[in-house]
């Protein structure tokens, strides 16, 4: 297999720009009219990977160089902590340290707390930060007993009436009136909202909702705070302005006033989350609101392949509705690259599989584990895919997970070295390293950390990548300032943390669609791409339907260089194969650019995903040996049993293969994974195989791993005398 190559990234500390002027080197000229539209109103209208967040950060950079903007006079709002991060990371590097970047409940959580006393007196009541055991409670004081999927249900039905500024007497005419799909009877949601807010009240706690409400209820009241926020904030910046809700769009106005120094940034065709009251109308009425507005619109993509591009255009092409008469017609800037691959499986452990076979494969090319994704439709479908990769020995990070600077080996990191950059001065260690890095490996290592990576995954490799981030780190800020001290890195590291601007950790993403919204990867797979999961069930409406092709685009337009689509035609081996391919995909697999894809048909775990061949008949259910349950879990279906059911398995016989496995590891230079998985193991120990047809059919040997290691173990099961006993023999 061919070594993929990266798309060019720039470096993590580039050097600060002289001079005004040279801000605006490399932009495009696209990128640099927006950079130079200093003055009213301005929309730019950006699609995937075209550049808009440096677009964005070179103009408010540009502004504060050229002495247009005063840095505090500015305000940068966007969706996430993370993008709040990167982009206060970013205009620092640019010379334009001191700009506010902030989500809009950052902003507005700042300046309530400022001004509560003035406003209100007293102390800002406590923040809840969690609703959902608020709302549980709220559901038993009406008699109304919610379970796990219900009460998200219900919390998400809150969020949206708070947001688009519905009380709950209104929330049922509002439901009925935007045509929206309620998970359950409208009339009872609002009983629950009632009791909800009442609870809120009867304790002195306010959630995120009320935030926005709050603030926007203080400027409206109180001009004398509205006018101190104006005199404050004089220049607005909004990121991803198609995702504005209108509570934000209204506390937008009202931190604007009369004055019209506001760019906006957005994509119709990436508006994902209608569902917490989003909408992209904000975007497509700015030039009603404002007829004087410059409008540029930004359409090179420089993040994905002339293939990728191709595929993401042809699936808008389709779509209908008012952000479709507005979509972006992208043109990649990129290179050629491999055509999009479509994989059909015969059940979804099989899919998993699959997917971590060729994950491990494009690793062992060259391609980093962190620049490589697998995005699904929901957080549900995660299990199969963390199973099937820690089988096949590959690292993964959750997305979503703990932010990296509050992990206990960051924290006790952050502290180890701002202890050495003190008191440094005595330790042996650091007098002998000869450079930065040298010296945060150094203080690392004396926390036990060492540069080669522990085998397999779970809590020990997940903080050791944690530490190999911040030691990549280290290696980049040196390279970009060879005068640095490691006190310099050190209040780097504490300036990242307070953005939280992260490093890359290695280990491959596992994220649904939503949470990869802002990402991107060299390689990236689409999997469990089904009618019923894509679009979702419940995506009836033609609106519905739109975002659910609007999803599926924006999971496309993450992938720079590789991009795979996968669906399965079962939930389990052996199970009827009734699913059918996304409907999404009907058209696309016989565009040009898919045609004489690699287009396979896999329904098992042995064979070659990236080959066409016949399509393998449905197998039997697979069952527990001990209770008879059919198994769906890739793990279990290994062992062929359920995991709480006890084991049969020859300890013997375990502890041989264990010890044959080290020795024929150490002499292929290979982790003991590579050879067998321990769960592999545990299957042959529990199962053991007589017969060359009884060893292949268990799950993680197959022809393959048969043909090189069959006699061997077939021996070790046999019970002979002088096989497995340990490296020495």
């Amino acid at each position: 297999m061919a070594v993929v190559t990266s798309a060019p990234h720039t470096t993590s500390f580039p050097h600060v720009p002289e001079s005004a002027d040279d801000v605006l080197t490399g932009l495009d000229p696209e990128q640099r009219a927006v950079a130079t539209a200093l003055h009213g109103p301005v929309c730019v209208l950006a699609g995937a990977g075209t550049g808009k967040t440096r677009a964005l950060t070179h103009r408010i950079a540009y502004g504060v160089r050229t002495n247009r903007f005063q840095p505090t006079s500015v305000l940068a709002v966007t969706f996430t902590n993370r993008a709040a991060g990167e982009m206060r990371g970013r205009l620092r590097q640019l010379g334009a340290g001191g700009v506010q970047a902030r989500t809009f409940h950052s902003a507005a959580l700042r300046q309530l707390q400022y001004f509560w006393p003035k406003a209100v007196g007293g102390t800002l009541p406590r923040l809840v930060e969690r609703k959902a055991q608020l709302v549980a409670e709220a559901g038993a004081g009406c008699g109304i007993r919610l379970d796990r999927n219900q009460l998200r249900d219900v919390t998400g039905e809150i969020e949206w009436a708070k947001v688009t500024q519905t009380v709950p007497g209104d929330y049922a005419e509002s439901v009925a009136k935007s045509r929206r799909d309620a998970p359950r009877d409208p009339a009872e949601t609002a009983q629950i909202y009632t009791r909800y807010e009442q609870l809120k009240r009867d304790r002195g706690v306010i959630d995120f909702e009320d935030v926005l409400l709050l603030t926007i209820g203080i400027l409206q009241d109180r001009r004398d705070i509205a006018d101190h926020v104006r005199a404050q904030y004089q220049h607005f910046v909004v990121d991803e302005y198609q995702d504005v809700s209108p509570l934000q769009q209204r506390l937008l106005e009202l931190w604007l006033g009369d004055r019209d120094s506001l760019c906006v940034v957005g994509d119709a065709s990436q508006t994902i989350y209608s569902f917490t009251g989003a909408t992209p109308e904000h975007l497509l009425n700015f030039r009603v609101r404002h007829p004087e507005a410059t409008v540029v619109k930004l359409v090179r993509d420089y993040r994905s392949t002339p293939q990728i591009v191709h595929l993401a255009n042809g699936l808008l092409s389709r779509a209908r509705g008012r952000a479709a008469d507005h979509r972006l017609e992208l043109v990649s800037q990129r290179d050629t690259g491999p055509e999009p691959q479509h994989i059909e499986y015969g059940d979804e452990p099989s899919e998993a599989e699959g997917t971590a076979r060729r994950i491990r494969d494009l690793i062992a090319a060259g391609v980093p584990a962190g620049e490589i994704a697998v995005l699904f439709r929901t957080n549900g479908q995660s299990g199969l895919y963390e199973q099937a990769l820690t089988d096949a020995g590959v690292p993964y990070q959750l997305r979503g997970a703990e932010r990296f600077f509050e992990r206990r080996e960051v924290r006790e990191a952050q502290a180890a070295l701002r202890g050495a950059a003190r008191f440094g001065g005595n330790d042996a260690a650091l007098d002998l390293a000869d450079s930065l890095s040298a010296q945060v490996r150094a203080v690392l290592s004396a926390s036990g950390w060492s540069a080669q990576a522990p085998i397999g995954s779970g809590a020990s490799r997940d903080r050791w990548e944690s530490l190999a981030a911040l030691a990549r780190l280290a290696d980049d800020f040196g390279a970009a300032r060879p005068d640095a001290l490691l006190a310099d890195f050190v209040t780097e590291l504490d300036e990242r943390a307070a953005s939280q601007h992260a490093p890359t950790v290695q280990g491959v993403t596992l994220a649904s669609l939503h949470a990869a919204k802002g990402l991107e990867w060299d390689a990236v797979f689409l999997v469990g791409l089904t009618e019923g999961m894509m679009p979702i069930t419940y995506a009836r409406t033609d609106e519905q339907l739109e975002e659910e092709r609007r999803l599926l685009y924006v999971g496309i337009t993450r992938a720079r260089y590789r991009l795979t689509l996968s669906w399965a035609l079962s939930r389990a081996p052996g199970g009827r194969a009734h699913r059918v391919p996304s409907r999404f995909l009907k058209d696309l697999r016989g565009t040009p650019a898919t045609r004489g894809a690699s287009s396979a048909s896999v329904a098992g775990t042995g064979g070659d995903a990236g080959v066409a061949g016949p399509r393998r008949r449905s197998r039997t259910p697979v069952r527990c040996r001990s209770c008879g349950r059919s198994l769906t879990d890739a793990g279990e279906m290994k062992l062929m049993r359920c995991e709480g059911c006890p084991s049969d398995m020859d300890e013997g016989v375990h502890d041989r293969l264990h010890a044959w496995r080290a020795a024929e590891a150490e002499r292929l230079g290979q982790p003991s994974y590579c050879v067998f998985t321990d769960k592999t193991l545990m299957a042959i120990a529990e199962q053991l195989p007589e017969e060359e047809a009884e060893l292949i059919r268990i799950a993680g040997v197959g022809m393959r791993k048969f043909r090189r290691y069959g006699a061997e173990v077939l021996a070790i099961c046999a019970g002979h005398e002088g096989v497995g006993e340990g490296a020495e023999s």
